[in-house]
């Protein structure tokens, strides 16, 4: 075993896992961590990551040679190859200096392995008074029930094909919320139901793919969606109500939470502050 649970758990005040993201703190454990270290040896998928949805081969992965994890501080660097590539340092530590010890480790690095980006990502507790980045937020479907709120809302499949016809504009028109690949993977038949709001037969608004993926520890969990509305269009709710469905799909198909990322003040968190989500802590991304 690489980690030491005595020495990385005082560390860890937010629930977030290299190459997977935030993960349920009840299935924060030392063998996460050591799972995705053997993941960066076989390149394979880990059988919980929420990516491997999507196919293909994991694109993140861990440096594991260059991992440094002491009783102070734990850095777990990431590769990604994407584009020009990013090496991501993961700062685990109480200290204020691992910020700085990430930083230096993740310009090394990146010119080490001749990519551009140098990134570190800084995890931070739920306490922090000025948080920057995005917050780690869980909807337990455990404490109480989620109603199907109406509304204009329904399956996009469900909707008269007219109906239907307007969703690849609104993809294309919301390609920069992940829209327009969601619509590819419509088209390819490889994606879970997506809930979307029409008014006068045009949808100006979804939130998908609905999907249920069980965790490290066995529980099902209603993956992360993409959702958007059009800005001509907000203003009336249609967010609020659209997320509410989604909510009540994911109870209703058996999930027992979802775990969302927010930017911090941004219009989804301040929804999902509204609807009284826990907030877990939050992740902030430096360039170096």
């Amino acid at each position: 075993m690489f980690f030491r649970w005595d020495w990385l758990r005082p560390q860890l005040s937010v629930p977030i896992v290299p190459t997977l993201g935030p993960v349920h703190p009840d299935a924060l454990a030392v063998g996460i961590f050591e799972d995705v270290l053997r993941a960066a040896e076989t390149g394979d998928f880990l059988p919980y990551d929420k990516d491997r949805r999507w196919g293909g081969e994991k694109d993140e992965k861990v440096l594991r040679g260059d991992v440094v994890h002491q009783r102070e501080r734990t850095l777990i660097p990431t590769l990604i190859r994407r584009g020009r590539g990013t090496v991501k340092v993961f700062a685990y530590g109480l200290l204020d200096s691992v910020v700085e010890e990430a930083a230096e480790l993740a310009a090394k690095l990146a010119a080490v392995h001749d990519v551009a980006g140098a990134r570190v990502v800084r995890p931070l507790g739920p306490e922090t008074t000025h948080p920057r980045g995005t917050r780690i937020q869980l909807k337990d479907f455990t404490v109480g029930p989620c109603p199907d709120p109406g509304g204009p809302v329904r399956p996009v499949t469900a909707w008269p094909t007219a109906v239907q016809e307007t969703f690849a504009p609104f993809a294309e028109a919301m390609a920069g919320d992940g829209l327009a690949f969601l619509h590819t993977r419509m088209q390819a038949g490889r994606c879970g139901p997506v809930l979307a709001a029409a008014i006068e037969e045009r949808i100006v608004g979804a939130i998908g793919p609905m999907e249920i993926q069980t965790d490290a520890i066995g529980r099902p969990q209603l993956m992360p969606q993409y959702f958007a509305v059009l800005p001509e269009a907000r203003g009336q709710g249609l967010g609020r109500v659209l997320w509410r469905a989604a909510m009540h799909w994911g109870q209703t198909h058996g999930a027992a939470y979802q775990l969302l990322q927010t930017e911090v003040d941004g219009p989804s968190d301040r929804l999902c502050q509204a609807e009284g989500l826990t907030s877990l802590g939050f992740g902030y991304t430096a360039l170096v």
